[in-house]
């Protein structure tokens, strides 16, 4: 059988104000309501053993089946991957869940798809953002299905559920 990433669970853009670009998603898709909150990663490293941060500013919503992130960038590092964050108007990355973070890194990197940043949350949970621009155009992120994280998902996709376009920008 021939190992496949998955189902992508999230679509993410990179955005200069996250508050305003939920607003104007939301009523440009019908996607919503979006969840703001502030995600500072240091414990992160690039390619090699460069340094690496990720300080941002998410918003989440749900467009249909799929998690919509908009990220407003802090700052980024190493350059690698900060260089991604500069572009607007196209999917940053698509993330997607994987049986094993380590595998899934290690095929990954085999098939020529390195990671541009390595990191884990303040809770623990491991995610890497791999250069799949050449074949898709934009990042993969990976990460496993923890009960964190998935709690994120069903709050995000439950507040969708019967949403009636009204408070399109909430906090966490």
């Amino acid at each position: 059988m021939h190992p496949t990433l998955g189902t992508i669970a999230q679509l993410a853009y990179v955005v200069d104000d996250v508050a305003t670009a939920a607003r104007r998603f939301a009523a440009t898709t019908g996607a919503g309501p979006f969840f703001l909150r502030r995600n500072v990663i240091d414990r992160a490293h690039g390619s090699g053993a460069e340094a690496g941060e990720f300080d941002h500013s998410s918003a989440y919503g749900q467009w249909g089946a799929l998690q919509v992130e908009l990220v407003e960038v802090h700052s980024a590092a190493p350059a690698a991957f900060a260089a991604t964050t500069a572009r607007r108007g196209r999917i940053h990355h698509v993330a997607t869940f994987v049986p094993s973070f380590s595998a899934e890194q290690a095929r990954l990197e085999a098939l020529g798809c390195p990671a541009l940043l390595t990191a884990t949350t303040s809770s623990g949970h491991a995610f890497a953002f791999h250069d799949t621009r050449s074949d898709a155009g934009h990042l993969i992120e990976i990460y496993e299905p923890a009960p964190s994280i998935l709690a994120l998902y069903a709050k995000v996709a439950a507040a969708a559920d019967g949403w009636d376009g009204r408070r399109p920008v909430r906090e966490f």
